[in-house]
């Protein structure tokens, strides 16, 4: 069976990290999230797939080439407007040559298990009389903010976009099974509200058609959408990660066993690192750093003396100078930060972090959050970086400055205490005076 990854979108929620680059691309426990979805779909026996591309396509093209360094064969079908999912699935039509094949959002991350279930199912159900395909499902906390599916008996009555009343918790999770014919039913599919062409809404065109779309479960599932899935991502394939140091340890360093170092790496003496953590190549971590489970390090990256690390990503080229901590945060690349830098990750009214999302503010569901950096950010010495805080690519923080808000790209924040000079009495000589 061939596959097809939607990996085109312009991945607004979750800037500032996107300025920069395609989402699809951002690190997931030493590797972009997309290299996760293709590794999944590769171990599941599907080595053809077609990559639909749009905004990033030339930063994806070259990291993937035609596949082959991952040992599948890829395609790459460009989406010229992002008009939508229909039409980026509608971009696959000769790909798929008039074969049943599997569609998955490339920012879309499930277990092994649950997609090879799928496949299983798929097996199953192929030949039944009006098959249509089938749907992976999730249950979900919040169903308002998903496409919600409701089921007659076994089989998919109606799929719901963010419904207002909650009346099923199964959401869609991105993954489908389709036969042919919903290229079909993609060509008489009109645009919705938002202007797009929705996959939704053709599926539910087969459906009311008489089509049988049926659900496979998913049992652990990420969607990236927004900044802190990343963190839910990390944590979940850094514990599936088998520990290994291709790099120098030295004599007094502390490193537990589901520890991943790179080659090239050095770890000085003094340094505590906890596990799951993962340092890439090239790094020069310490001395005497803590860094504490779930933490993700890309390569070439400087974690100076003194240094606090938790449950963060930090992409490649960055520099944490000593005294500084970072918590429950993700880091881009060629970031600076100076010496002494705090990032708070904790509310003083330890209330869930909230954080502005494409213009609003919304509850990130996560009592510990720190901030989100985009590349090149540099932050001068005893700056501070409050719960929740989005900054800018190239933005730059001054020193001693307190950060309570979001900061644009290409921004220099300044702090200007109030300095007030008194006579001081010292009860000793005067300066100048000999004694």
């Amino acid at each position: 069976m061939k596959a097809v990854v939607l990996c085109a979108g312009l991945g607004k929620r979750m800037r500032p990290l996107t300025f920069t680059r395609p989402k699809f691309l951002l690190p997931i426990a030493g590797k972009p999230a997309l290299d996760h979805v293709l590794l999944l779909l590769k171990n599941a026996g599907m080595n053809k797939i077609g990559m639909v591309v749009g905004y990033g396509k030339e930063q994806i093209m070259q990291r993937y080439g035609d596949g082959s360094k991952l040992g599948i064969k890829l395609e790459y079908l460009h989406q010229q407007e992002l008009l939508g999912t229909a039409n980026a699935v509608s971009l696959a039509e000769d790909f798929i040559s008039n074969e049943d094949f599997l569609v998955m959002n490339g920012d879309t991350l499930v277990d092994q298990e649950s997609l090879n279930l799928l496949l299983e199912r798929y097996e199953e159900v192929k030949h039944e009389d009006g098959f249509g395909g089938i749907i992976s499902t999730i249950e979900v906390e919040e169903p308002e903010q998903f496409g919600i599916v409701f089921l007659d008996g076994n089989r998919v009555a109606e799929i719901v976009e963010k419904p207002k009343t909650v009346k099923s918790r199964l959401a869609n999770a991105g993954i489908y099974i389709f036969t042919p014919e919903i290229f079909d039913a993609v060509k008489k599919t009109k645009k919705s509200k938002r202007g797009e062409y929705e996959l939704t809404t053709s599926i539910q065109m087969l459906i009311d058609k008489g089509k049988k779309i049926l659900v496979s479960p998913i049992n652990l599932w990420a969607d990236i959408g927004r900044p802190w899935d990343l963190l839910i991502a990390n944590e979940y394939f850094l514990k599936g990660q088998k520990g290994e140091i291709r790099g120098k340890v030295e004599h007094g360093a502390y490193i537990e066993e589901n520890v991943y170092v790179g080659e090239g790496s050095r770890i000085r003496s003094g340094s505590y690192i906890e596990g799951p953590t993962y340092i890439g190549n090239g790094c020069d971590i310490g001395p005497n750093c803590y860094i504490r489970p779930y933490t993700s390090i890309g390569d070439n990256v400087r974690v100076g003396n003194g240094v606090e690390i938790k449950n963060s990503i930090i992409m490649d080229g960055t520099h944490i100078a000593h005294l500084s901590y970072v918590g429950d945060s993700v880091i881009g690349s060629n970031c600076n930060l100076g010496a002494g830098t705090t990032i708070a990750n904790l509310r003083l009214d330890e209330e869930e972090v909230k954080m502005k999302i494409s213009g609003k503010v919304v509850s990130t569901g996560r009592r510990k959050l720190g901030t989100i950096l985009a590349d090149n950010v540099k932050t001068g010495v005893n700056c501070m970086i409050n719960p929740g805080v989005k900054i800018g690519p190239n933005a730059a923080i001054g020193p001693g400055a307190v950060v309570y808000e979001d900061v644009p790209p290409n921004t220099l924040v300044l702090a200007k205490p109030l300095m007030v000079k008194k006579k001081w009495p010292t009860g000793g000589a005067k300066v100048g005076s000999s004694g």
